[in-house]
């Protein structure tokens, strides 16, 4: 392909003709008339030399060429309009919307530092906090909305990964618990009546996938889908919850809850911060992600109770 009679419209239009996958509305989306837009998706046939949509009945459909083009396509025109983005970023003036996605652990932990600083720097920056869905969510398409994720685990693709802070796992129980304490004993830690937290995209808690290896299943009483769930049951019931013991320390005087050390230790967890590789250079997007690793800093520099 020679690059030089390359139209960077023709990209433009091919992306809006793949999200798409209808001429018309494609032609909608980037302001062209109708016949302009099958006009492109001419020059593209013969570019790529691939049909790109075929009518299948009413409707069309993209090709396996087509639909192969589409995440490469949007990370090529993001990269493209970055080379466009003003080198600077103004904290103080900034009307820009942040999208973040973590489970609710990180929320809790993370939100109030990061929240009360913005405040102080950038009144006029948005963040939106999307609920942690598991990895199958992070199509390319998706994947173009978030500007940062706070998970465990392995990169994304197409994504940067930070640690931001570790942690361990304790036993959080009501202040009161019949046994409370006596939980550090092996025998009485299986004895107890336990809520289990089964995030989206897992198939069990990720303790008792641990414990397995160690030949040891808990009496699960209870599954619930989040860390905070499982505290506020665990803080009305006898149920015990292992879980985050940065998260019970945040939660302790609130909810009346006490942090038992567990009888078997499963180690540090890690907490990660990833971003696109598309926004490694973004001023906005350093700029946020500084102010993430300095509470991760701070973190670090406290003790969870």
């Amino acid at each position: 392909m020679n690059l030089n009679s390359l139209d960077l419209n023709l990209l433009v239009a091919l992306d809006a003709l793949l999200r798409e996958a209808n001429v018309s509305r494609a032609a909608m989306r980037i302001g062209l008339s109708q016949p302009a837009a099958s006009h492109a998706l001419q020059r593209l046939r013969d570019l790529i030399g691939d049909p790109l949509l075929v009518r299948a009945g009413a409707r069309m459909e993209l090709t396996p060429r087509a639909q192969a083009l589409r995440g490469p396509l949007a990370q090529a025109l993001d990269q493209v309009r970055a080379l466009f983005v003003p080198d600077g970023f103004d904290a103080s003036t900034s009307e820009r919307q942040f999208r973040l996605m973590m489970p609710d652990l990180a929320v809790e932990l993370l939100m109030p530092p990061l929240m009360a600083k913005i405040t102080k720097i950038a009144p006029n920056v948005r963040i939106d906090v999307v609920p942690w869905r598991g990895p199958a969510i992070f199509t390319a398409e998706f994947a173009r909305t978030i500007d940062i994720v706070i998970s465990i685990g392995n990169a994304f693709s197409g994504f940067h990964r930070q640690l931001l802070y570790t942690d361990s796992d304790a036993l959080a129980v009501r202040r009161g618990h019949p046994v409370g304490a006596k939980l550090r004993r092996r025998e009485i830690f299986l004895d107890a009546r336990h809520v289990a937290v089964v995030i989206r995209g897992q198939s069990e808690d990720l303790i008792d996938s641990w414990l397995r290896t160690k030949g040891i299943e808990r009496r699960i009483a209870l599954v619930v889908s989040g860390y905070l769930e499982a505290l506020h049951v665990a803080a009305r019931t006898d149920l015990v919850a292992f879980v985050p013991r940065r998260l019970i320390s945040a939660l302790s005087k609130q909810l009346s809850l006490a942090a038992i050390t567990p009888p078997l230790d499963p180690g540090i967890d890690e907490q990660f911060m990833f971003y696109p590789t598309r926004a490694q250079m973004d001023p906005g997007s350093v700029w946020l992600r500084n102010i993430l690793l300095g509470i991760g800093r701070e973190m670090e520099g406290k003790k969870a109770g």
